[in-house]
């Protein structure tokens, strides 16, 4: 009996020191509003896609950031009406916007001077929108191709521009490669190819899963627990079509989906990006990069499959 009532609480012992299970919770930003493809497509053609994604995001109810580039809103130098109510539809569904600049623009390759200027002409619609609905000005920005500044120097003076101007960065944790997939996909639906499609679609959400996992155990390993995490995507047909299965896997995982500003209120947001390449990496790995950390600490991040790359005419991440 004793050595029975030993084992039990060895048994109870060994439960209640058991590691609880990771904080998971997760803000979701979704990027290139109002439409990826715009403005090199019709609007006419945007809209399913569009009208799907917003609905998804409606039935979801879960908070979400979405970035613009306003120009993507214009055709040969004009605001297109139709284009401008895709921004109120994502308002509609309870988006909240911010600044992804005008013109998608490159901060390596443009400069400082001109990526300000190309932020500053990114606002105009946004804060037209905001007083139109009653809602605050924009107060993110987020970075076009998550390149953050070839110096410390130029970093620093972004910062202290964007601070002047009520935005605050959004950095991304959760770093993907969704555009590969989304050109995949959106080759396929132009083939009428739906048998493959529906592949796609349900490897997509596995390897999103993965991803999630991966950075999920890379947070533990930097900072020895699971901080908010901050995922991307994009506002293109795929996630049109996935939307509520990407939230459905998420939450499978015990992930609950919070603001961006209750994600970043996390201290180690307050840690200096100390990346400086043309990549966008997760700023989990930039601060890695600033701890020096070794090649093998970034080892097992889950990649795009070969067949996807194909199929999208894309030769690696």
């Amino acid at each position: 009996m004793l050595a029975l009532l030993l084992s039990l609480g060895l048994a109870i012992g060994g439960d209640a020191a058991a590691a609880p299970p990771p904080d998971r919770r997760i803000a979701l930003t979704v990027d290139d509003l109002p439409w990826v493809p715009l403005p090199s497509i019709a609007t006419a053609d945007a809209l399913p896609g569009h009208r799907r994604l917003v609905a998804a995001i409606a039935g979801a109810g879960v908070p979400v950031v979405g970035f613009v580039n306003e120009g993507k809103l214009e055709d040969r130098g004009q605001i297109e009406a139709q284009r401008l109510q895709m921004l109120r539809d994502w308002l509609d569904a309870g988006a909240e916007l911010g600044n992804h600049s005008y013109g998608h623009s490159d901060l390596h390759a443009v400069g400082l001077e001109a990526y300000q200027a190309d932020i500053l002409r990114g606002e105009r619609r946004l804060k037209a929108l905001a007083r139109e609905s009653g809602r605050p000005a924009p107060r993110w920005f987020r970075h076009p191709y998550l390149r953050a500044g070839r110096s410390a120097s130029d970093k620093a003076k972004l910062q202290a521009f964007l601070s002047e101007h009520g935005y605050r960065i959004a950095p991304v944790t959760e770093g993907n490669s969704d555009w590969i997939w989304a050109g995949a996909y959106l080759r396929l639906e132009q083939r009428g190819d739906t048998r493959l499609q529906a592949r796609l679609r349900r490897d997509y959400l596995r390897h999103m899963g993965a991803k999630l996992d991966y950075y999920e155990s890379q947070s533990i390993a930097l900072l020895g627990y699971n901080l908010p995490q901050v995922w991307l995507i994009h506002a293109n047909l795929l996630n049109a079509d996935t939307y509520g299965d990407l939230i459905a896997m998420a939450r499978k995982r015990g992930y609950r989906f919070i603001g961006l500003d209750e994600a970043l209120r996390d201290p180690a947001y307050e840690r200096a990006d100390a990346y400086f390449g043309p990549a966008g990496p997760s700023w989990l790995h930039r601060w890695a990069i600033g701890e020096r950390k070794p090649a093998a600490f970034f080892a097992g991040e889950p990649r795009t499959p070969d067949w996807v790359l194909n199929l999208a005419g894309v030769e690696s991440e």
